[in-house]
């Protein structure tokens, strides 16, 4: 039988084991890694030799995994809950844009996977950066041993909410003491009898690109890759006004973007560590066999592309792209997995696991019957797969947000714009879009629709054009067009089975 001849409708049927119900003590545990900022497109995997080899070879390794929104408290809000932005109403890194807001606190993060799992029987750790805007004011529901981190990523002099109190800490690598966390906890008395879930937050690799002093310097001959759209300047009609009104980035720029990039591959070495150390505990532990461990990233990074310095926000793959690696009892080793992931799937998958699938109440779908099925299925080679992603941004420029150093004016309004990445401004109120990653047989697009006054459209045929360099939103069928654009209006108010009903 060929790859083409099983359906994935059929594996859901068939193929898919069914369990008994277990005991809370035969339940499996669940460790999810999480970095910030971290992308597949420009190499962000090379420096994590360790985790490819452990959780890649050992396990399955997601090609095509996508966060739902390019921007750390959406994306992690969405990892969280299992919804997409528009329904957890986190479009932002700050308060006012739902980033631990009052939405967010009354209506979301009580039903939130930490809660869901919490509520029967597992014992759940967290350490690490949570919400951009979380400030230590209270642990949040559902974990019994917490230490987050105040605000946004830091690797030294930072605060952590522990627990019932916050604590200070000045010289320590945040890194390692994350993995000095985890291991405490794994050693809890409390897990002989109950099974665990642990989510571990590292800072690394997102700015400021502080790495362990053991580390600095252990890439210091690579440069950022000079990708055929580095530092491409687009024509007309190739891309929205905030990336098509870029000018080339100057030599100065380009030294401090290629010391930028060997720090971010620098920070992941003590996230390989971690990795490591904490796989080894569990394998001495002899818990390796019946834990679930996920390696994935918030959102993806440009350096350079299309003459954007350094940052996120931008629909393309090197920002939407994200590593995703899982490991554990049901889950075939070294197999790679074509068909898409987005974020907001982690929780039904982890619901399932837990065999508490008449929880999921949210806008992803469970990644188990992939998993399980990896070896002689292959999604994108099955003529009856389809499935459409949405990814959203919400651009946060206004007229406060402008820098006087920079040779814009206030009703530009533009933000993000920084002396150092010379005044190439990586976000503006005309940069918000949603976005459908579609993905079927013999198909494999990006198509956006941008919200700014000229209603601009962006649409790739990504295995054609894997640097997404020539836009064809223009070019398609009216019938195409108007396709993706019905099913993006779909997507966007979609939520919990509609979001999954949307084909095209």
């Amino acid at each position: 039988m060929s790859n083409c001849d099983i359906s994935f409708h059929c594996l859901l049927l068939i193929f898919l084991p069914i369990c008994a119900a277990l005991t809370p003590a035969e339940k499996p545990n669940i460790l999810l890694v999480l970095t910030d900022d971290q992308d597949v497109a420009l190499g962000g995997m090379m420096p994590m030799k360790q985790v490819q080899a452990l959780l890649g070879k050992e396990g399955a390794t997601f090609n095509n995994a996508f966060t739902s929104s390019p921007l750390c408290c959406p994306s992690r809000a969405s990892l969280l809950s299992g919804k997409y932005a528009h329904n957890h109403r986190t479009t932002n890194n700050s308060l006012s844009g739902g980033c631990n807001g009052n939405y967010w606190l009354k209506n979301i993060e009580p039903h939130a996977l930490p809660v869901l799992l919490q509520t029967a029987g597992y014992h759940t750790f967290f350490a690490g950066k949570y919400l951009n805007e979380y400030r230590g004011e209270k642990v949040p529901p559902g974990w019994n041993d917490f230490h987050g981190l105040h605000g946004n990523s830091k690797y030294y002099n930072y605060t952590l909410r522990e627990n019932a109190q916050n604590v200070s800490y000045t010289d320590t690598y945040l890194t390692d003491l994350l993995s000095s966390k985890t291991l405490e906890f794994l050693g809890k008395p409390e897990l002989v009898s109950a099974p665990f879930f642990a989510m571990v937050a590292t800072p690394a690799p997102h700015a400021p690109f502080i790495p362990a002093e053991r580390h600095r310097n252990s890439f210091a001959n690579i440069e950022a890759p000079r990708t055929p759209n580095f530092n491409h300047i687009s024509e007309s009609l190739e891309k929205h006004w905030l990336v098509g009104s870029s000018k080339l980035i100057p030599t100065k720029t380009l030294k401090l973007m290629d010391t930028y990039f060997q720090q971010r591959w620098e920070t992941l070495l003590a996230v390989d560590e971690l990795v490591a150390t904490v796989w080894k505990l569990l394998a001495d532990q002899k818990k390796l066999d019946n834990t679930y461990i996920i390696f994935t990233s918030d959102n993806g990074y440009h350096i350079g592309q299309f003459a954007q310095p350094f940052d996120k926000r931008q629909p393309y793959d090197t920002d939407i792209r994200i590593p995703l690696l899982m490991s554990g009892p049901t889950i075939p080793k070294g197999v790679e997995i074509n068909a898409p992931a987005v974020l907001v799937d982690l929780v039904p998958t982890i619901l399932e696991w837990a065999q508490l699938s008449d929880q999921t109440n949210g806008d992803g779908e469970s990644l188990h019957a992939l998993l399980v099925n990896a070896v002689g299925y292959d999604a994108l080679l099955d003529k009856q797969y389809t499935r459409s992603l949405l990814v959203q941004h919400w651009g946060e420029g206004n007229v406060d947000t402008y820098n006087a150093e920079c040779p814009w004016s206030k009703k530009d309004r533009l933000t993000e714009c920084t002396i150092e990445g010379a005044c190439h401004c990586q976000d503006a109120w005309n940069n918000t879009y949603a976005c459908i990653r579609h993905f079927s047989y013999n198909t494999n697009r990006l198509y956006c629709e941008f919200r700014d006054n000229e209603n601009f459209v962006e649409g790739y045929d990504v295995d054609d054009d894997p640097f997404q360099m020539t836009n064809m939103g223009y070019e398609w069928l009216p019938i195409e067009r108007a396709l993706y654009s019905l099913a993006l209006q779909n997507l966007t108010k979609c939520a919990g089975p509609s979001c999954r009903d949307v084909h095209i």
